[in-house]
């Protein structure tokens, strides 16, 4: 008994310090972002003496976040839309029909999963440039294939435990397949289409890579308008910490108020 009070102790204070290791990126981003310019280089891990919120004033103005919060609000919802309905009907399509071909075609969105991005980069942007697709909605396409199959396998999952029985029972009732996915699947994928959503719109609201080779500086994105704000506020950490700080803010709140239906999707979605 006493040896297992011992290592839950000791499981607690490795996680403790792991967990300040973990937030001590965000201590540091903080605190400094209420600094003046003096004060950050003086002492970057204490407590500001004087605190100023003109940094955030300042880093909002520069930093054009309106414009460029709207440009990642349209992006973020237009993709994870796409990204939700499609691959909710094509898990649909792969979980229902049994047969070597759908096992194959789940394999291969399975394995998609393990290709790094930067293998594939270079010939799709030359490929969409010769389509002319360099914009907002070629970058919304792009997103529709690369999240594609973590999605579909989160949604192959969660299906596997919808019972058959609920489709042929509407296909007596005379409902064809378009009305059993939209009426009665569908409505049952709501936990895991939250997870789903979540999970992408984390991804994409922090992607800087993709949008960095696609878009101009006048459709550009909150991380990518970040980029050229670091670039012009090298030398002065007060401002681009405070645009950090202000930019990652978004994505922490809808994480806040989601955390749940990320964990229970992802358990429901993938275990099952």
């Amino acid at each position: 008994m006493k040896k297992k009070k011992r290592n839950l102790l000791i499981l607690e204070i490795v996680g403790l310090l792991l967990a300040l290791l973990w937030l001590s990126p965000f201590y540091i981003m903080i605190v400094n972002s209420i600094k003046t310019k003096k004060e950050i280089f003086s002492d970057v891990i204490g407590i500001p003496e004087e605190w100023t919120f003109e940094n955030f004033s300042n880093a909002f103005i520069d930093l054009d976040f309106i414009h460029s919060f709207i440009n990642s609000l349209i992006i973020t919802i237009f993709s994870v839309g796409i990204i939700i309905i499609f691959s909710a009907m094509a898990a649909y399509a792969l979980q229902r029909n049994k047969s070597k071909l759908s096992g194959m075609i789940f394999f291969i969105f399975v394995a998609a999963m393990l290709i790094p991005f930067q293998s594939v980069m270079i010939p799709l942007v030359s490929l969409f440039g010769k389509v002319e697709m360099l914009n907002q909605v070629g970058l919304i396409f792009m997103y529709l294939g690369f999240g594609s199959s973590l999605s579909i396998f989160l949604y192959h999952g969660s299906l596997s435990s919808v019972a058959v029985s609920l489709d042929e029972a509407a296909t007596i009732d005379g409902a064809n397949k378009w009305q059993i996915f939209w009426r009665i699947i569908f409505p049952i994928l709501k936990p895991i289409s939250v997870t789903v959503g979540i999970l992408n719109v984390i991804w994409i609201w922090n992607d800087y890579l993709l949008p960095s080779l696609v878009l101009n500086e006048q459709s550009a994105t909150i991380p990518l308008k970040m980029f050229f704000f670091f670039g012009q506020y090298t030398k002065q950490w007060h401002l681009a910490l405070a645009g950090l700080t202000i930019a990652i803010i978004p994505v922490i709140i809808v994480y806040f108020f989601a955390q749940k239906h990320i964990i229970k999707g992802v358990s429901d979605g993938a275990v099952k």
